[in-house]
C-alpha cells in the first residue's frame, strides 16, 4: 500500500531533494504547498499525479487558477483548507518552508500526520516547547532534517543523556572562510552568496557567511535534544563530510558522516532502515585523510558571541534573536548595509533591556511568536531606514 504524504515547501530545496528521492509507485502525494512558484508546482502536481496544491502568495494563487487546464487539481490558498484534504492520517509529512512563514504551517499540519520531518528552523527555535505538546498529544513522531541533527539523533535516540559530555555540530565555516576581515566589505555580494559546499537560497547562505546559521542550529540542537548550551559546541569542517561528533563520559566519541548532500538525512526520515539509499554511498577515503577540524575563530564570526547570551530556559528571546537577524540580512540584501553591519549591529540590538526582557517571558501560543516577530521588525525596519 501507497503511503500518504505532504511536502510543505515542495519548491524549496528539501522538497526538491525529496522529491528526487522518491517514486510514485511507492508514494501517494495528498498535497504539495508553495508559495509563489506555482509553475513549478504544475510540474510537480503532473509527475506525482497531486490533486491537491496550496499557494499561499494570494497573486499567485489567482495566476495559478487562471492558467490550470487540468480540472482534476484543485487549488487552495489557505493552510487552513488542509482540514478539506485530509481525510485519514498521512503518513508523513515534510516541513520545509522557510522562514516564520512556515510556523504556522508546521504547527497547524501534527495533527494530520503520524510522522513529521521538520526542516523549519524557527518552528523548532521559537515555538519547541508548544510544537513538541503538539507531538505528545496527537501521538506523532518526529525526525530532525537537518544533517547535523539528523547525525546527532541517529547516535544518541536511545542513550542515556547523562552519558554524553560534549556534542559537536560542524560548520563548513561559509563562503568568507580564511578572507581578512578588514577586506570583507570590499567583497561582491555574488561571492557571499556562493556557498563553497552546500546549495543555499541567498538569505541561508548570508547566514552562512555570519556564522549565524550555526548558531541557530546550536539552538535547535539545545532544544531537540534537551542538552544544555554547555554541552554543545561548533568546529570548522571545511569539507563538511562530518556533520556531528558525540564526546561520551567513558572516553569513547563518535564521528556522523556522510557525503555533502541533504538527501541522505532526507532518505533516511521517510524511508525506514532496511531500505538502501540509491545514491553514492561509498565511504570517500580523500575526504577522511583530510578532516581538517579546528575551533571557531570568534574574532572571525563575532555574531557567535550570543550565544553567551542564551539561556537554557526556552523564552521569547530566542523569537528576538531570529527577528533581528531577518531584518539585518534583508537590508545587507538590499545593499542598505554593507556586511560587517550585520553582526555589530545585531550585537548591539540584542543588547537592549528591551529585548533582554523577553528572556522572562515564556510563548504561551503561536500568535505570541507570530505577534512579536511582526513588533520587531517593524520597529528595527523604521530604525535602520
Amino acid at each position: 500500500m501507497k503511503k500518504k504524504i505532504a511536502i510543505l515547501g515542495s519548491t524549496g530545496s528539501i522538497g526538491k531533494s525529496l522529491l528526487d528521492i522518491i517514486y510514485p509507485k511507492e508514494f501517494e502525494i495528498i498535497f504539495l504547498v508553495a508559495q509563489k512558484n506555482y509553475k513549478l508546482l504544475f510540474k510537480q502536481a503532473s509527475k506525482f499525479n497531486v490533486k491537491n496544491l496550496i499557494i499561499t502568495d494570494h497573486k499567485s494563487y489567482i495566476d495559478a487558477i487562471k492558467i490550470n487546464n487540468n480540472k482534476k487539481i484543485k487549488i487552495y490558498n489557505n493552510f487552513s483548507d488542509i482540514k478539506n484534504i485530509v481525510k485519514t492520517k498521512l503518513d508523513y509529512v515534510m516541513s520545509s518552508i522557510s522562514g516564520i512563514d512556515g510556523l504556522i504551517p508546521t504547527y497547524d499540519i501534527i495533527k494530520f500526520t503520524k510522522k513529521i520531518a521538520i526542516a523549519n528552523k524557527e518552528a523548532i527555535i521559537c515555538a519547541w516547547p508548544l510544537i513538541i505538546k503538539e507531538l505528545i498529544k496527537y501521538k506523532v513522531e518526529f525526525v530532525p532534517v537537518d544533517s547535523e541533527h539528523f547525525s546527532i539523533w541517529t547516535e544518541i535516540k536511545n542513550v542515556n543523556k547523562k552519558n554524553i559530555k560534549k556534542i559537536y555540530l560542524t560548520a563548513s565555516g561559509g563562503p568568507l572562510l580564511g578572507i581578512n576581515q578588514k577586506t570583507i566589505n570590499k567583497i561582491d555580494i555574488s561571492k557571499i552568496l556562493k556557498h563553497p559546499t552546500w546549495k543555499m537560497g541567498k538569505k541561508i547562505s548570508v547566514d552562512s557567511a555570519t556564522m549565524m546559521n550555526k548558531c541557530f542550529e546550536v539552538m535547535e540542537a539545545k532544544n531537540i535534544f534537551d542538552i544544555d548550551y554547555n554541552k554543545i559546541d561548533i568546529l570548522i569542517h571545511p569539507n563538511s563530510y562530518i556533520h556531528a561528533i558525540i564526546v561520551y563520559k567513558n572516553g569513547i566519541s563518535k564521528l556522523i558522516l556522510h557525503e555533502t548532500t541533504m538527501k541522505i538525512p532526507i532518505f533516511n526520515t521517510i524511508y525506514s532502515n532496511n531500505e538502501i539509499y540509491r545514491g553514492k554511498n561509498d565511504l570517500n577515503l580523500n575526504k577522511l585523510n583530510n578532516l581538517k577540524l579546528f575551533n571557531i575563530m570568534k574574532h572571525n564570526y563575532p555574531i557567535t558571541k550570543c550565544l553567551n547570551f542564551l539561556q537554557n530556559k526556552h523564552s521569547l528571546f530566542e523569537t528576538v534573536l531570529v527577528s533581528i537577524n531577518d531584518i539585518l540580512v534583508s537590508k545587507f540584501l538590499e545593499k542598505k548595509i554593507n556586511f560587517n553591519k550585520i553582526s555589530s549591529t545585531f550585537m548591539k540590538i540584542i543588547k537592549r533591556k528591551e529585548y533582554q526582557s523577553y528572556k522572562k517571558i515564556y510563548p504561551k501560543t503561536i500568535l505570541d511568536i507570530i505577534n512579536l516577530n511582526f513588533k520587531i521588525k517593524s520597529d528595527l525596519s523604521k530604525l535602520l531606514n
